[in-house]
Parts: C-alpha cells; sequence; structure tokens
C-alpha cells in the first residue's frame, strides 16, 4: 500500500544535477538558478516538469556546533533557504539530497543523515525543501527498512509535504518494502549514458510492474537524456521506456546546453501523458522474441499505450495483437503513433511496425465498437478480452501463469484438480468482458494454482458491471478450489478481479478454473 503523503499520485517530475555535473565546480547556485529559469522559459514547466533537485555534495563535510548541516558558502553564497524561495517564485519546487548512512557517498566525505533524521528533516522543511533523495552510502550494514522508515517519519513529523524518493539501488528488494514508506524507491545501480546501461536498468525495471501504483513509484533512475552518449533515437527509446513503465522522469542533462532535439524529447505532450495518466499502471512486457519487445501499459480512458522496442542491430519489423495487448474484442482500433503523430485504423487488431535499430515505435491503440460473445456456452478462454492487466506476465488461456513470460505456465491444477479449460493470472489482475446485455450467468471454480506448492494468498471478486456479484473470500495455497455462479441478465460488462491476499504478490498465481459463460 502506498504512503499516504498526498505527493506523487503521478510519477514525479523534475531536473536534478548529478548526471552531468557530478560533484564538478559548475554545480552552484547560478546553475540552479538558470534551469529554474529554462524551466519556464523553455516550456518545461508547462510540460510538468514540477521539481529542481540539488544532488551530492551541496554541503559541508562538517556539521555545525548545534550538529546542523551546513551549505558549501562557495557553491551557495545564498543559503539553501534563499534558493529555495527563489524556486518557489517561479511557481516550481525543491529538492535535496542526503544519504541512511554517516556520509554521502562523494569522495568529500560530506556528512549523512543516519543518526540525525528529525533533526535534518526539520532543517529542511524550515527552508522550504520539497522533495528528499536519499542515498544508501556508508550506511554501517544497519537494515535498509530501519534507516529508511526513520527518514520517513522524521518527514512526516515535519509536517511539511516532502516527495520522499528512496535510492537503495535496489540492493534489498525495496520494492516488497518501500510502498509504503515512500514514494518511488530505486530498482537498480546507477545509470550511465550509453545504450547498454540505459536497457539493464530497463530490463530490471520491467519485471517489477507489479508493485508500482498510484504515490509509490519504480525508479530506474534518472534520465541521461541529452547528455550525448546515445543517439536521438536511443534516447527517444529511453524516454518511451521509462514513461511506458510510469518511472520518475527526472532530466539529467545541463539544460542551459541542450539542443532543440534534446528539449523535442523531453517535451512530447503526448509520452508524458502516458507517463502522468491517472490510472497509475506501469507497462508490462507482452512478448520479447529475440530481442524485439512489446510493452502495454492501460490508460484511465480505456485505451493502451504500446511501445515496440528493437534492441538489435539492424532495422526489424515487430508484430503484436490487440488480444495480446489486453483490448481484444473490439470491431476495430484507432492508433496514433505518439512520435510521428501519424493515425490509422486497424480492422484485424493486428499491428506491425518497422522499427530502426535500438528504437521504439510507441503507439496508442484506442478500441472501437465491442464484438459480443456468441450465443450459448462458452468458455471464457476462448474469448476476446475487452481488457486485462495482471501482476506478473500476460493473462494465460488454459494453463497457469507461469510468472513474467508468455506461455510459461502448467496445466491449470488446484488441489490435484487438473482443469483443462480456464484463465491463469497472478495478482493483482483485472479481466473484463464485454457482454451487451446478452449473457445470462458465469460458473467458475477458483484458486491458487498448485504449482506455487502450497504459498500464495488471493480473493477472487466477480463484477456485473459496478455491482460486486460474488466474493470467494482470502483462498490461500492450501485451501480447496471454490465454486461460484453469478446471474449476468442484463449486464453490460463482466469483470473477473484477483488481489493478493496483503502479504505481496509473490506465488499468487490464482486460476479461473472452467470458467464457462451463457449467453
Amino acid at each position: 500500500m502506498a504512503v499516504e503523503n498526498g505527493l506523487a499520485r503521478t510519477p514525479q517530475m523534475g531536473f536534478n544535477n548529478w548526471n552531468s555535473t557530478g560533484c564538478g565546480p559548475q554545480f552552484n547556485e547560478a546553475m540552479i538558478k538558470g534551469i529554474a529559469d529554462l524551466f519556464v522559459s523553455k516550456g518545461l514547466k508547462a510540460a510538468g516538469y514540477q521539481y529542481i533537485n540539488l544532488d551530492d555534495c551541496w554541503s559541508l563535510p562538517n556539521r555545525d556546533a548545534t550538529g546542523n548541516l551546513v551549505p558549501d558558502p562557495v557553491r551557495f553564497p545564498g543559503g539553501i533557504k534563499a534558493l529555495a524561495d527563489y524556486i518557489h517564485t517561479k511557481g516550481l519546487k525543491f529538492g535535496i539530497y542526503s544519504s541512511a548512512g554517516t556520509a554521502t557517498c562523494a569522495l568529500t566525505g560530506d556528512s549523512g543523515s543516519l543518526g540525525h533524521e528529525q533533526q535534518d528533516a526539520d532543517l529542511w522543511a524550515s527552508w522550504g525543501i520539497d522533495y528528499l533523495k536519499y542515498d544508501n552510502c556508508t550506511n554501517q550494514g544497519i537494515d535498509a527498512q530501519t534507516r529508511y522508515k526513520a527518514m520517513g517519519d522524521a518527514l512526516k513529523a515535519t509536517g511539511r509535504p516532502i516527495l520522499y524518493s528512496i535510492c537503495e539501488w535496489g540492493e534489498n528488494t525495496p520494492w516488497t518494502w518501500a510502498p509504503g514508506i515512500g514514494n518511488s524507491w530505486r530498482t537498480t545501480g546507477d545509470i550511465a549514458d550509453n545504450w547498454k546501461s540505459m536497457l539493464a536498468n530497463a530490463h530490471a525495471n520491467q519485471a517489477l510492474a507489479g508493485y508500482a501504483e498510484p504515490g509509490a513509484w519504480n525508479d530506474p533512475d534518472m534520465l541521461e537524456v541529452g547528455n550525448g552518449g546515445m543517439t536521438d533515437t536511443e534516447y527517444r527509446t529511453h524516454i518511451s521506456l521509462w514513461a511506458e513503465m510510469a518511472a520518475p522522469l527526472i532530466i539529467g542533462s545541463d539544460l542551459r546546453t541542450a539542443t532543440q532535439s534534446t528539449l523535442d524529447l523531453l517535451t512530447n505532450p503526448d509520452v508524458i501523458a502516458v507517463d502522468q495518466d491517472p490510472l497509475g499502471k506501469q507497462g508490462t512486457v507482452v512478448s520479447n522474441s529475440s530481442d524485439l519487445v512489446v510493452m502495454t501499459k492501460p490508460l484511465a480512458d480505456g485505451s493502451r499505450a504500446v511501445t515496440l522496442t528493437n534492441e538489435r542491430s539492424g532495422t526489424a519489423t515487430i508484430s503484436t495483437t490487440a488480444q495480446a495487448l489486453g483490448i481484444g474484442g473490439a470491431s476495430s482500433y484507432a492508433l496514433k503513433d505518439l512520435w510521428s503523430k501519424q493515425t490509422s485504423t486497424s480492422t484485424t487488431g493486428t499491428i506491425k511496425v518497422s522499427v530502426p535499430s535500438h528504437g521504439t515505435v510507441m503507439l496508442k491503440v484506442t478500441p472501437g465498437a465491442p464484438v459480443l460473445p456468441p450465443a450459448g456456452q462458452n468458455h471464457l478462454s476462448d474469448l476476446q478480452f475487452a481488457s486485462a492487466t495482471n501482476g506478473w506476465g500476460p493473462v494465460e488461456r488454459d494453463t497457469s501463469n507461469g510468472e513474467a513470460a508468455a506461455g510459461d505456465g502448467e496445466a491449470i491444477s488446484i488441489r490435484g484438480v487438473q482443469y483443462p479449460k480456464g484463465l491463469g493470472t497472478n495478482a493483482p489482475s483485472d479481466i473484463s468482458f464485454h457482454l451487451g446485455g446478452t449473457c445470462k450467468n458465469l460458473t467458475t471454480d477458483v484458486g491458487v494454482d498448485d504449482e506455487t506448492g502450497g504459498a500464495g494468498s488471493v480473493t477472487f471478486r466477480i463484477w456485473k458491471d459496478d455491482t460486486l456479484a460474488a466474493d470467494s473470500g482470502l483462498l490461500t495455497g492450501t485451501d480447496p478450489g471454490r465454486h461460484l455462479s453469478i446471474d449476468l441478465t442484463g449486464a453490460t460488462t463482466l469483470r473477473l478481479v484477483v488481489t493478493d491476499g496483503g502479504d505481496g504478490n509473490a506465488a499468487d498465481h490464482a486460476d479461473w478454473a472452467a470458467p464457462v459463460l451463457t449467453c
């Protein structure tokens, strides 16, 4: 469950100096004021970028006589509060950096916040700080959850809304505990300005879609767009994948020297809208065939954002279908290329595009009028979904959900009872079907698949339009299957929803076994 501080209901957007300056002398008050000015004059603020964040080396190595952190007077002669005030006059917000250790990561050995959590949080709040990036250096081997929770509690106690960005590098699976503490958590080590590093971070982050939600985001590190180590094609892939993964968009290049091409990449309104979509879903990988990767991201208006990425050397054709994307069952689909702005229509649901080496085509796919189930008895696994989301990998037809990859499941089995037909999911999952008032009832068995070895805990719910029609109650991997039957007379939409049992979604392989829809 996301931390309840009211912040980052969509992924945070802003700037951080580290990727372009490190601790170099160009990192100073004049630079930060200049970036704030450019946010306004170059349209970045209007595009949604909000936070101007300092990274390491903003302070002196030693605290003062009262134990407070001291801003570097050479870099920031006006002090941090005056800088925060300047940024706030621009209608922007201001962020700062520390580490959950005795010192920060800089070679200068600047003081960290371990053991000074409340003192530092109170100081930052008095300065008007809106954002904290909290690193992981010199942590003395102390438990990560303990260290990061201490700062989260301290920030909350200040009474000031401060977005909490946990930079634990993914070392202690923060996605399993950080959602209740901070607004985002790093899932990877530091990114570098090259294709290999960017792609490695994307791959690590792609597997964690089930943990992201409004107020709590997986963070594969800051953007390198514009720093010069990749081509514009590769940078387009970079920001496309970050938007598809609902990742924080934190600019890491020096905007004072940014080209128009860089600014165009960073401010594409259609791509930013995907990242900032209020539904708050991270995109998932639906296929990866020899480094040709397709991702789908549900959007609040019922459409899907789709990325088709060519990780190979050489141009390639990448194909997918509306059914694979989780929006099958429509008579046609409107397609918009979010980079070229070209539009087209597919009447078959098939999508096929040519993608350059290291490139990404990013589409918005919107379904048209639905196709309804035929009269008689229908196995749900034989019907097209109106939409489908799943905690790990795709919803599987007639097999269990093995987790990440399509087709990695086994025959559906609940406490030794095997089912030749059904849907294999992993919580949290939500599958819908268009009924159009033509169907009568649904029967199904539900349970946790035997492949978990007794692990897992889930709840199955069936929705008839906006009415909850059936609830399985909590089922674990040791419970027998439960039979559910509901009347669907007059229903326009059927939804099958699985939630985890409150202990995370590991091993939550949830089966809709032999579901039969009579129309």
